[in-house]
Parts: C-alpha cells; sequence; structure tokens
C-alpha cells in the first residue's frame, strides 16, 4: 500500500504540474505581465505552499530543527536538484533581469537569514521584518515587469475563469500528492532513527520541494523558461521572507546551531550558484544542470554520514 501511495502521489504531480504551468501561462498573457513575473509570484508562492504548512506546524509542535531545516534544506534541493534536472531536460536560457535582480534578492535574503540565525533565534521582530521585505520586492518587481509579455506559447491562452481553475486544481493536485510522499517518508526515517534536523534537511525539503519540481520539470518539458528559472527564484526568496516570516511570527523558533556549521553555508551557495549564468550567456546548460545535481548528491551523502563521514557516521 505505501508504494501504491507513493505511484498515486507521482501521478498527482505530474498532473498538477501541467495545469499549473498552463493555467500560469494563460494568466500572464490575459495580465499583460510576463511569464517570470508569474513564476515568481502564483507559481513560487503557490509551489511553496507545503513548505508553509511543514515550518508553522514544525514550530508550534516545537520541532525547530523541521521548521527551519526545511526551509533551508528545500532552498538547496530547489537550486542544485531541480534546477538541474530541469537544465538537462532542456538547457534554460534566464533573462538578465531574472538573474541582475531577482537571484540578488535570494542572495541577499540568505546572508540575512544566516545572520540572523547567529543570534540563536527567529524572533516575531524578525519575522514581521521579512514579511515586510516580501512585500516590498513583490511590488518592485510588479512595477518592472509589466509590459514583459512575450512567451514562446503558441497556444491560445485560456480564458480567464479556465486559467485560474488550472491555476487552482493544478495546485490542489500538488499540495495533495506531496503530502503522500513526505508523511511515508517521514515515518520510515523515524524509524531509522534519524533526527529531526536532518529530516527536515533532506526528506521533508525535497517532499515539500516536489510541487516544484513538478512545476519546473514540466515548464522545462514546455520550453517556459522564464516560468521554470522564475519558480526556482521566487521559491527561494518566498521559503525565506514569506514562510520563515510567517512561522517566526506564529511562534519564534530557536535556532538548531548545527546548521550554522555547513548547511546554512551551502544554502547561500546554491543562491550564489545562481548568479553563474552571468558567465555563460544567461543559460544553464545540461552541463551546469550535471554539476549541480552533482552537488547535491555531494552534500546529501556528507550530511547523511555514507563512507564514513559526517553528523550520522558511526
Amino acid at each position: 500500500m505505501t508504494y501504491l501511495l507513493l505511484l498515486v502521489g507521482l501521478a498527482l504531480l505530474a498532473g498538477g504540474g501541467e495545469l499549473l504551468v498552463r493555467g500560469a501561462v494563460s494568466l500572464a498573457r490575459r495580465f499583460g505581465v510576463s511569464p517570470l513575473m508569474v513564476g515568481l509570484t502564483v507559481v513560487a508562492f503557490g509551489t511553496s505552499m507545503p513548505e508553509m504548512v511543514v515550518s508553522v506546524d514544525a514550530a508550534l509542535r516545537g520541532l525547530p530543527g523541521i521548521a527551519i531545516g526545511n526551509i533551508v534544506g528545500s532552498n538547496i534541493f530547489n537550486v542544485f536538484a531541480i534546477l538541474g534536472l530541469a537544465a538537462l531536460i532542456f538547457p534554460v536560457v534566464c533573462s538578465r533581469r531574472a538573474i541582475t535582480r531577482d537571484v540578488t534578492i535570494v542572495v541577499l535574503a540568505s546572508l540575512l537569514l544566516t545572520g540572523l540565525m547567529f543570534t540563536g533565534h527567529l524572533s516575531r521582530l524578525m519575522g514581521v521584518i521579512f514579511i515586510v521585505l516580501l512585500l516590498a520586492n513583490i511590488v518592485f518587481t510588479y512595477r518592472q515587469e509589466r509590459g514583459h509579455t512575450h512567451t514562446d506559447d503558441d497556444n491560445k491562452p485560456l480564458a480567464l475563469p479556465m486559467a485560474l481553475g488550472c491555476i487552482a486544481v493544478g495546485l490542489g493536485l500538488l499540495a495533495f500528492g506531496a503530502n503522500l510522499l513526505v508523511t511515508n517518508a517521514i515515518e520510515i526515517a523515524k524509524s531509522l532513527g534519524v533526527s529531526d534536523t536532518v529530516i527536515g534537511l533532506t526528506i521533508v525539503a525535497a517532499g515539500t520541494s516536489l510541487p516544484e519540481v513538478a512545476a519546473s520539470v514540466v515548464a522545462a518539458f514546455r520550453k517556459q523558461a522564464d516560468i521554470a528559472f522564475g519558480n526556482i527564484v521566487g521559491s527561494n526568496a518566498f521559503n525565506i521572507l514569506g514562510i520563515l516570516g510567517v512561522t517566526a511570527v506564529v511562534s519564534p523558533i530557536p535556532v538548531p546551531m548545527e546548521m550554522l556549521k555547513l548547511d546554512v553555508w551551502v544554502m547561500i551557495a546554491a543562491a550564489a550558484a545562481m548568479l553563474l549564468p552571468l558567465l555563460t550567456g544567461y543559460k544553464i546548460g545540461r552541463l551546469m544542470g550535471g554539476f549541480f545535481l552533482g552537488a547535491y548528491v555531494v552534500y546529501v551523502l556528507w550530511l547523511l554520514g555514507i563512507n564514513g563521514v559526517g553528523p550520522l557516521a558511526a
């Protein structure tokens, strides 16, 4: 039954991702904004809802390792695993403004979070600051993206009610499919004696990022590079400023200090890695995609203590 539920979850993710991307592209064309803007907001925020639910619930339960580890791990997974996979499927061409503006914001948000983590806890005031910064970023991005309506999608845009319906149903399928996978994975990990922090950084982070996987992979297959890239960048910004902001306001979070040894620095490195297309003609090719995936595999192997190293090593 467990394996059947996993397969059902994967099927729901695939279907939900297709509906979400199709609706998002149509929405962009209907409202005269760029697919990048929709990827940075509607798609990114929608696919990040599982992270929101998990982090708030974990904070209320007194599980800071999962509350913060989920976000740090998701941001690492989003770049190295999801963006790497999307680039292997079809090279991702990034717009200059997406890199110089939006990736820079993610890098700065990652640095801000790391600095605040050294205080030992994330307070309600810090949460409010994160939320204000997120809202300011949305307004700033919208003003710059108005009028950039170019898209490579030759399909006729859906009617507005149909586009909104596709987005809503797609997000619902993504959330439900991710929940099926995450619930079973967490139970298996706990039965093996894995710590809350490691579970948050790996299984929960990857599981709650499955909607991003589905949306970005489908966007890559449909050659919607702006949505694939914007989804990752927007999700990473929203994870820090939105999700941790709301979570800290709801319940201040003590910081698991072991994350400051490596994990937050890997998160910063992942954010900075999205600046690499500045050196490659604004393109993430298959070679870079393979490098990203390899980097994630190395990180996880270290984290799980394989080959006699890492926190779980004997």
